[in-house]
């Protein structure tokens, strides 16, 4: 029996000496991680102020093709329009929102196919 506790006694001790030592991030690995999500966080913020900004526009109104992305302050249009115009005013209304810096206008146009069985 004390065989058995002092095992578990040494087993105790032993424990923390086999786990793992981490060391807490240093001033400059925070500031980069705080960066990150900061960077991240308006990132998302701008790609919702230019997707609500082309919801909202009366010409646009019924575009649901278009993907917008950012990366700091550089907006990204993807997806398919209508026509030539609506692509134009697409970007035009991407660069009037606070924060963007510029645009990337990838969007194609595609008009839209007749039915023939009318």
């Amino acid at each position: 029996m004390k065989t058995l506790i002092a095992v578990a006694v040494a087993a105790a001790f032993a424990v923390p000496a086999f786990a793992q030592q981490s060391t807490p991030p240093s001033a400059q690995e925070r500031a980069q991680n705080r960066e990150r999500v900061s960077s991240g966080a308006s990132n998302a913020a701008l790609t919702g102020k230019v997707k609500t900004a082309l919801a909202s526009d009366v010409g646009l109104r019924t575009v649901t093709g278009i993907d917008v992305d950012s990366n700091e302050g550089v907006v990204t249009l993807k997806g398919k329009v209508d026509s030539a115009d609506a692509k134009k005013k697409a970007e035009a209304v991407a660069k009037k929102v606070d924060g963007v810096k510029s645009v990337k206008n990838q969007l194609r146009v595609e008009t839209p196919k007749k039915d023939k069985t009318s």
